[in-house]
């Protein structure tokens, strides 16, 4: 069991709610679930999950995956430090790549394989809660600057407000 951990689970149909309380109650202390997504941000101010399984689709018919953007992006901006993982019966290679990058933890299909599900989630929970060194922190901004000024130093120094030296230093 993840010792005073709990996850939100997030989807319209019934039958995935009752299977994914089977499948994680052994795993977390507490699960909540929810059958829409519109009391998701009120019921994470309140419950404090470890972590939030939301689906992709909510309207019957539609299966683009905009909704859970849309509440991926809604609830990723108001509890940042909450790691959200995306589920969906409709896996995309594109829409799974733009979740990533819009800040899910991860992307989860539907069905899923329990044993799976539990180490994603468990993971997503564990990433979170990483502290990043200061020095890789700084280390990766300043590859990204360098890269985005094609390697000339003397730019790269001007946008960290850095001398060309010091800019030296720090890649050494």
């Amino acid at each position: 069991m993840v010792n005073g951990k709990s996850v939100l689970v997030i989807d319209d149909n019934p039958a995935i709610l009752t299977a994914a309380k089977i499948c994680l109650s052994g795993v977390f202390e507490r699960i909540v679930t929810l059958s829409s997504p519109e009391k998701a941000l009120v019921t994470i101010a309140q419950e404090h999950p470890s972590v939030v399984l939301l689906d992709m689709n909510f309207s019957l018919g539609v299966n683009s995956g905009q909704e859970g953007m849309m509440w991926l992006t809604a609830i990723h901006r108001r509890f940042p430090d909450t790691p959200i993982v995306l589920i969906t019966a409709y896996a995309d290679v594109r829409l799974a790549v733009r979740a990533l990058k819009n800040g899910a933890a991860d992307f989860v299909t539907k069905p899923w394989d329990n044993d799976e599900l539990i180490r994603v989630l468990k993971d997503a929970i564990d990433k979170a809660g990483e502290v990043i060194p200061l020095e890789q922190v700084e280390s990766e901004h300043v590859r990204k600057v360098l890269n985005k000024c094609e390697g000339n130093m003397k730019r790269a120094a001007d946008l960290l407000g850095i001398s060309r030296q010091t800019l030296y230093n720090k890649i050494r």
